[in-house]
């Protein structure tokens, strides 16, 4: 009988788990699991921009799920774990490698607990260290980061961290990320000093480079902050891309889970970009994750320059052999979410009934035009401090017109981040969506094929992150000889292709223009006061 292979996708709100047949790529059995403490609101605070989750929420999960989708099957059929993340989302450690929220004293701080990607209260520390970088007469550390380095990221995190929780501070004796600790919990290899660090988060977000060994140096960043003096030393110097095994899984997990000891976890990356290889993506493709935010992945044999206001380009950090560019938007879906409960403050909204209606409204004929900034701007040129705009509006304007301007400034948003691409030098020639408005929007996704004037693909498969975490296992586990074999022989093949409408195009083309004018004069007001 074939062998099996688990995928796993930790997501922002819960955690879900796929079971593939590695011989004919069928999705067997999949699961998904709620956090339980984050659905309830806990430890987080939407108004100062803060979003911590509990690892004991990614340790329910990923046993309720594992066991769901090896119900009913032979557990020694199964090879091997592949384990995904969202990101940057570090976590304060004691010297055993134990998350502090898991230790008494610690359990209900917030700074004890893993800072899921979309926490901004290091906005002050991201600054810090980008004004020293570009002004210490050195290395400028953030050039293949993009050269801004975000508050969303792993050392602005720490610094923040660090300055503010004294008590934290005190217990921490490294940082993780939570790709990194999940596989060497599963493992049980969580010393800080030894544990497999994925080549994909430290590239994108710990600005690690082999070209200057490793991490930056200590002198740099005890420059930026004396209280990161020393601490690199108790990081890592190596990663590894994640068609690495990290080990097997322990007794104590093979126990949880129901199932042997050989089973191979492999290395471990971000969510999108561990989505772009379970949609097959192919060089010079963009593939987008688009959900609450996007996250926008790009391979490419060998890239000459430092991409300028992207989210990191990395050797390996999706498909081995190749440079991978990350971009994104801080808010896509979750855009909409906050238009939903505005309007649903005195009743329940439907969102599907605003996009009917909207999508009857012909484009460019409002006069209301939005901006997507509402988690601030993630790419191209991070800045944390913008803010969402709607203009145009008189005493006519009506949900679906306003709910359709601010579709289309999302799509805007995400045009943006291709011209910066191809500004760059950086071909994009072809457009892969997935996640769930990928799934569940023919009308943002043909919106998308018109304003970006290309034709737009949905691969076929519902969970492509998990899925490319369970052909990473594959490879990891010797199940094929490379991701290259394992991507061929398990993809889910192309559910749908949107074409753009050359009318719709050529309207676009013009409120495009506006999108840009109005942001420039919107982003230069946010500034003088910041």
């Amino acid at each position: 009988m074939s062998r099996l292979l688990i995928g796993i996708d930790f997501g922002s709100d819960s955690v879900r788990a796929v079971l593939i047949d590695a011989e004919t790529g069928e999705n067997l059995a999949s699961h998904v699991h709620p956090y339980r403490r984050w659905s309830e609101g806990l430890y987080c605070d939407a108004a100062q921009s803060r979003f911590r989750q509990h690892p004991l929420d990614y340790l329910e999960g990923i046993e309720v799920v594992i066991r769901r989708v090896v119900s009913g099957v032979d557990p020694a059929r199964v090879a091997g774990i592949g384990i995904d993340t969202t990101g940057s989302t570090p976590c304060a450690v004691d010297r055993e490698g134990t998350p502090l929220a898991l230790k008494p004293e610690f359990a209900e701080n917030p700074n004890a607990m893993f800072i899921l990607w979309k926490d901004h209260t290091a906005i002050a520390e991201a600054a810090r260290i980008n004004e020293y970088a570009k002004t210490h007469g050195g290395t400028d550390y953030t050039m293949y980061e993009g050269g801004i380095y975000s508050s969303e990221w792993f050392w602005s995190k720490i610094l923040h961290t660090l300055k503010s929780d004294p008590a934290v501070r005190g217990a921490a004796f490294s940082w993780v990320e939570h790709c990194d600790w999940i596989a060497g919990e599963l493992c049980g290899r969580t010393d800080p000093l030894t544990m497999v660090r994925s080549r994909c988060a430290a590239g994108h977000k710990a600005m690690w480079h082999a070209s200057w060994g490793g991490l930056p140096p200590e002198e740099f960043l005890s420059g930026v902050d004396p209280l990161l003096a020393g601490l690199r030393s108790r990081l890592y110097t190596e990663t590894c891309t994640a068609d690495v095994p990290v080990g097997t899984l322990s007794p104590e997990w093979a126990g949880r889970l129901g199932l042997p000891g050989n089973v191979v976890v492999a290395g471990t990356a971000f969510d999108c970009h561990f989505g772009a290889v379970g949609a097959q993506i192919a060089p010079y493709e963009l593939v987008k994750v688009v959900g609450t935010s996007t996250c926008d992945i790009l391979v490419a044999p060998e890239v000459d320059t430092c991409v300028r206001g992207i989210c990191g380009q990395v050797d390996g950090s999706v498909i081995p052999g190749m440079v991978g560019l990350e971009a994104g938007q801080s808010a896509f879906g979750d855009v909409y979410a906050w238009f939903k409960r505005l309007l649903g403050w005195a009743g329940e909204v439907s969102i599907p009934e605003l996009e009917k209606e909207a999508a009857a409204i012909p484009p460019g004929s409002t006069g209301i035009l939005a901006l997507d900034w509402f988690n601030g701007r993630r790419t191209p040129d991070a800045n944390p401090h913008l803010r969402g705009a709607v203009l145009g509006l008189n005493l006519g304007s009506s949900a679906p017109m306003v709910y359709r301007a601010l579709a289309e400034s999302t799509v805007f948003g995400a045009r943006r981040i291709i011209e910066r691409f191809r500004e760059e030098g950086v071909p994009v020639k072809a457009v892969a969506a997935i996640g769930g408005i990928a799934r569940k929007s023919p009308f943002i996704m043909q919106m998308c094929a018109d304003v970006f004037n290309l034709p737009i693909k949905t691969p076929a498969a519902e969970q492509a992150c998990a899925l490319g975490g369970a052909m990473f296992a594959a490879a990891a586990a010797g199940v094929y000889p490379d991701l290259d074999a394992a991507m061929r022989k398990m993809g889910a093949g192309v559910d749908r292709v949107y074409e753009p409408d050359p009318a719709h195009a050529a309207v676009y083309e013009e409120e495009y223009r506006r999108y840009l004018a109005y942001g420039k004069l919107l982003e230069e007001e946010t500034m003088k006061n910041v």
